[in-house]
């Protein structure tokens, strides 16, 4: 019943206009002198009986169309318009499918993200739990109080803190990114520095070459994080103290190529190219287990938003090579008037 309510208040209009035509046509003869009222009658039920077998037929081509709209669908695919036969109900139809389509694939989006969300905090928290454990032992030491190993710890909670933190903000990344030209080698710099504690902890040095005319433009805050996961890894993973870390930057074809090589463990071709997909720790994550599998997938997933391509290349037992490609149109060198008006830096190691 519902769907030929809904036929009839569609087509309302339409029978009104079919009745005004035949009685301005009867108008016209009426006023042409003809006056059979029996012409007039025949007349008004043909057209009633036209009218009529037209409006059946569309309702019986259009009544699936008219029963997926009326009734309340119990599941999303309920609600998708199957066996349309007129054209601009198939043209709905279609534009349904499509809308469910997307509609699919934000709700898979948004399912992912909030998975992926969770199960980050879930491995985070058990974590964290291992440097507050440390800490409440060495406070709870008679002695003299273990200034460095709590520092350590206490390193380890502020990186810990800062990867939640940056795996939030992921998800409105767009809105947090502010671009702007900067020198390359001052932002290394300043992020080795940050990491100082880190090197000289585990006895790894950094060797920086890098040209101080070398300018980017790129946003500072998240290529500190991209550049701090790659240091990061690059000395967690070379147990041998002595050992250096090398960062360099060259101007090739495509761009400014900044390469980060450490002399560690190295990756194993088998993990190599899955080493930036979420939580994935591979062989080297279990060796310390301290590894949350995240900290590539963050830098991958930063390094591709903000247009730099990312290529890692690496040879068990002899170290990673991380290489971040900032292309011409965002890469230059800086005029000698410029880098005269107060653009310095360092050549020294730590």
């Amino acid at each position: 019943m519902k769907k030929f309510t809904f036929f009839l208040k569609e087509h309302l209009s339409f029978l009104l206009f079919q009745l005004l035509l035949v009685l301005f046509i009867l108008l016209l003869y009426w006023l042409d002198g003809f006056r059979n009222l029996n012409t007039a009658v025949y007349a008004i039920s043909m057209s009633l009986l036209l009218t009529a077998g037209y409006l059946v037929g569309k309702f019986i081509m259009r009544r699936s169309f008219y029963a997926a709209i009326t009734l309340k669908p119990d599941k999303m695919e309920d609600a998708l318009i199957r066996h349309a036969q007129a054209p601009e109900h198939k043209q709905t139809a279609d534009f349904t499918r499509h809308l469910y389509r997307l509609y699919q694939n934000e709700v898979q989006q948004l399912y992912a993200s909030q998975h992926r969300q969770l199960h980050f905090m879930n491995q985070w928290v058990h974590q964290m739990k291992t440097p507050i454990s440390v800490i409440g032992l060495l406070l709870q030491e008679q002695d003299d109080l273990d200034r460095d190993s709590l520092n350590e710890e206490i390193d380890k909670l502020r990186r810990g803190l800062d990867s939640v933190l940056v795996n939030a903000r992921l998800e409105t990344f767009e809105q947090d990114m502010q671009i702007e030209r900067v020198v390359l080698k001052t932002v290394v710099q300043e992020i080795i520095t940050e990491h100082k504690r880190l090197f000289i902890t585990n006895g790894v040095f950094p060797v920086i070459s890098i040209d101080e005319k070398f300018s980017v433009a790129t946003d500072v805050k998240w290529l500190n994080i991209v550049i701090g996961q790659f240091i990061t890894n690059a000395v967690k993973y070379t147990f041998e103290q002595g050992k250096k870390v090398h960062l360099t930057a060259t101007h090739t074809e495509q761009g400014i190529e900044l390469v980060i090589r450490d002399e560690g463990i190295g990756i194993p071709s088998s993990d190599l190219n899955r080493v930036t997909k979420a939580f994935f720790t591979g062989e080297n994550g279990r060796l310390t287990g301290e590894s949350t599998g995240m900290g590539l997938y963050i830098a991958s997933e930063v390094c591709g938003r903000l247009g730099h391509r990312l290529a890692i290349e690496s040879e068990l037992g002899k170290g990673t090579t991380v290489t971040v490609l900032f292309k011409n149109e965002e890469a230059g060198e800086i005029d000698d008037a410029e880098y005269d008006r107060g653009i310095d830096g360092s050549d020294e190691d730590l």
